[in-house]
């Protein structure tokens, strides 16, 4: 039995950091364990300009601890009123990795993103001229879809006429959460990929639902039936090089989690890599872990892999993971896998 595994330093290829006491609280968590992620730009305002990304940098790096080291890598949102030259601007610069497309209303802060999807046709085609990737938020919002339906029907109805009317263009489908998603990536080799969250690996829709609604297991994409679970587990697990891990760790204070209207996201920045480990032992692939990890995601975005490690370990007791991180407008809860893990990331 593997009781230890030692990976190249992963990279978290969705994250959410949120701005100010937020960002200070939660930042920590991130770079204990990754050396690089993919920043959302879903603040308030959102960030659009290569400028409002340059400053949101400036701000992650300010609230790093001295003692860690970690690189964000920054996106753009994009807007009906983006600007093509100011994404090129930015992206030859080295400063954005991608630009993130959210259907408007689709989930926190989105409400500034697109409609009517011919109005951005311009910023696709720069993107797919210069390389820059594009990050989807994979779900429609129409009243009249079923919010358990919202992923296929994206694909179906936006993503894949998409990418057939601007070739090039490379796509990242974020965070999918259904067997759709996984089938219509197996089914299109080039210049697609897709991230799997942690949480959607372990959680179905029943755990938010049964005995009471669980606010803490509440995201969007909101968590499918267990066939789709079990989908994305094999996924995961596969050695598929265009799967790879996005946590899409969203934070949000405990009271606006816990209302009458809450926040969909789910904390898993803490314990990602225990949890993990625990769920590709589960499945018998401990060894397409790294590949997750580590490895698929930056080949993706034509990034070297990171040259350090860290070792996970495997012990006899249950790994005691905090319940909350404390953040100087309230706490944060950390997502509760619900079930004993024992691997933890070694110090």
């Amino acid at each position: 039995m593997i009781q230890k595994l030692t990976i190249a330093r992963p990279d978290d290829w969705h994250l959410h950091l949120r701005d100010g006491a937020m960002l200070e609280a939660v930042l920590p968590e991130t770079a204990r364990h990754f050396a690089r992620a993919i920043i959302m730009p879903n603040l308030v305002p959102p960030v659009v300009t290569g400028a409002q990304a340059a400053a949101y940098k400036d701000r992650i790096v300010a609230a790093l601890p001295n003692d860690m080291s970690f690189e964000p890598l920054m996106t753009l949102y994009l807007t009906e009123d983006s600007d093509p030259e100011d994404i090129a601007a930015a992206h030859a610069t080295g400063l954005i990795k991608a630009v993130k497309l959210y259907p408007a209303g689709a989930t926190t802060n989105s409400a500034s993103g697109v409609a009517d999807f011919k109005n951005v046709r311009a910023s696709l085609e720069k993107m797919a001229e210069i390389g820059l990737p594009l990050c989807v938020h994979g779900e429609v919002t129409h009243d009249d879809v079923d919010i358990f339906d919202r992923e296929a029907v994206f694909i179906d109805t936006v993503l894949d006429p998409i990418r057939k009317a601007t070739p090039g263009l490379r796509v990242i489908m974020e965070h999918i959460t259904t067997k759709d998603g996984v089938a219509y990536v197996q089914d299109h080799a080039t210049d697609l990929g897709a991230t799997i969250t942690t949480h959607h690996l372990i959680i179905n829709r029943n755990h938010i639902l049964v005995g009471g609604i669980k606010p803490h297991y509440y995201c969007l994409p909101v968590a499918k039936r267990e066939e789709h679970r079990l989908a994305l587990r094999a996924a995961a697990t596969s050695g598929d090089k265009r799967f790879f891990l996005g946590t899409d760790s969203a934070p949000h204070l405990d009271g606006d989690k816990e209302s009458a209207c809450g926040c969909a996201g789910c904390f898993t920045a803490t314990n990602t890599m225990a949890l993990l480990a625990h769920v590709f032992e589960e499945d018998g692939a401990l060894d397409t872990l790294e590949g997750f990890a580590s490895r698929n995601g930056p080949q993706f975005y034509g990034l070297p892999v990171n040259d350090e490690t860290i070792t996970l370990v495997k012990n006899e007791q249950a790994t005691v993971f905090p319940g909350k991180i404390e953040s100087a407008n309230g706490p944060v809860t950390v997502f509760d896998p619900g079930y004993d893990v024992f691997w933890t990331v070694a110090d």
